[in-house]
């Protein structure tokens, strides 16, 4: 569907982001594919392969969603398990719209919201036309449930760092 370039904020998320470029050095998701989509808002990936296996992962990162930044709309931030502070491995969503929602409220559960890291510089028409395409709901290999999968898989190829 085409590229999309990121910049990241290492001075507002330094665990974060110091987290997603591990994943981008060990390979972590080339070939995985954006397996939620929740249109004109959010896409998912970095956690399941075109065969829906979900990948190996290490521990999570502390949640730092209280650095200020905010999930408008071409911001990337690590998606957790709802309800769960420090649950974010290597899942990541870029946000489609702004969805304040999702900032960081409080310090409860569930008010504290996801870490953004950065933002789309270039290729937001790219993650939009993602948004757009036809889902459907399937299971993982190991059979959890998973929803608004895009029917035909969204692969992520290769995510490499540009210096």
């Amino acid at each position: 569907m085409g590229t999309i370039v990121v910049e990241l904020n290492p001075q507002e998320a330094p665990l974060t982001v110091n987290n997603f470029l591990q994943y981008v050095d060990e390979g972590h998701y080339d070939g995985t594919i954006f397996h939620e989509i929740h249109a004109d808002s959010a896409v998912i990936g970095g956690t399941h392969t075109n065969d829906f296996e979900k990948k190996a992962v290490r521990v999570p990162v502390r949640n730092e969603a209280h650095n200020g930044l905010k999930n408008v709309r071409g911001a990337i931030a690590m998606a957790g398990v709802p309800g769960v502070i420090d649950s974010a491995t290597s899942g990541f969503f870029i946000n489609l719209a702004d969805n304040s929602h999702l900032d960081h409220q409080d310090e409860t559960p569930e008010g504290y919201g996801y870490c953004v890291f950065g933002k789309v510089v270039e290729g937001m028409d790219v993650a939009d036309r993602i948004g757009k395409v036809k889902t459907h709901d399937t299971q993982d290999k190991g059979g959890k449930p998973l929803e608004r999968v895009p029917v035909e898989p969204v692969l992520i190829r290769s995510v490499r760092l540009m210096r």
